[in-house]
């Protein structure tokens, strides 16, 4: 049995069944919606949210805070495991950041046993393929300081590609000016963009038309792909299920998949997205 615990937390968007099945602990970033503030999630009410986002409901977003990643950490340190914590993107939120702080609290109260924080730089199911990985090394029986050293390198081959289907959602995110919403929006244009070696979320191209925008999805896998490394893939949705089936579709015929996971979009990172959002995940040469 492994002599350590990993972490992450719910920017992952990884369904609690498929959490539970690889025995992740995972600390809830928060949004709060229609007056109540709750734990993120893809499971609880995820149809709702998008329901009322769709009808111009506001939402908004909180981050795991120092002492909740300390509480969260601490009841693993306390059962005498050593703990590996493998946060979203630094680009996208301050949670790695507090990680942190709890983890250099935390070392002092428990000074025999390690305790490793890795900014996996990722998003998403980008985050949760990241985080199957890991869970997988350490299943066959991978170390602590090597996987958190894996998670670190290889961090920069998980690529994330999406699109959105209201360029709305991200004008009021600020990652697109008023002008250009309103233009694509008025035009059709739909964004293809991905997540960079900093974590941030760029723009690489426009396409006009839904079908046109999932279809530069899959071709950017067809570019990107390393033969024989991608029999599973993640793919989550805003909503749009239909359109995450076609995506599975599409790669599975054209880039030799094997499995589609499908998930949503989860709160916190969906009410920044919209209803709408499509992205696929694997592994590639680079980002």
């Amino acid at each position: 049995m492994s002599n350590f615990k990993i972490i992450t937390d719910s920017g992952c968007d990884l369904p609690k069944a498929i959490a539970d099945n690889l025995g992740l602990t995972v600390s809830p970033l928060f949004v709060n919606f229609r007056g109540a503030t709750n734990p993120d999630s893809v499971d609880d009410g995820i149809q709702e949210m998008y329901a009322g986002l769709r009808a111009g409901e506001p939402a908004s977003t909180s981050a795991i805070n120092p002492q909740q990643w300390e509480d969260a950490m601490e009841t693993v340190l306390a059962d005498g495991l050593d703990v590996l914590v493998l946060t979203f993107s630094s680009g996208l939120s301050t949670t790695y950041q507090s990680a942190v702080i709890a983890a250099s609290e935390l070392a002092e109260k428990y000074p025999r046993q390690k305790i490793r924080v890795v900014d996996t730089l990722c998003a998403s199911l980008g985050q949760g393929l990241l985080v199957w990985y890991a869970c997988r090394k350490q299943q066959e029986g991978m170390e602590l300081d090597a996987l958190a050293d894996w998670v670190t390198e290889n961090r920069f081959r998980l690529c994330h590609w999406f699109t959105v289907d209201d360029l709305m959602y991200l004008k009021r995110g600020g990652r697109v000016s008023a002008a250009t919403a309103l233009v694509g929006t008025m035009l059709n244009i739909k964004p293809v963009l991905h997540v960079d070696d900093e974590g941030h979320l760029i723009s690489k191209a426009k396409v006009r038309g839904r079908k046109a925008s999932i279809e530069a999805l899959a071709a950017k896998m067809g570019q990107l792909a390393l033969p024989g490394e991608n029999d599973t893939v993640f793919i989550c949705h805003g909503d749009c299920i239909q359109d995450a089936e076609l995506l599975a579709t599409i790669v599975k015929e054209k880039h030799g998949v094997k499995e589609a996971v499908i998930g949503y979009t989860g709160a916190v990172i969906g009410s920044h997205s919209g209803p709408g959002t499509l992205a696929l995940f694997f592994l590639g040469k680079h980002r």
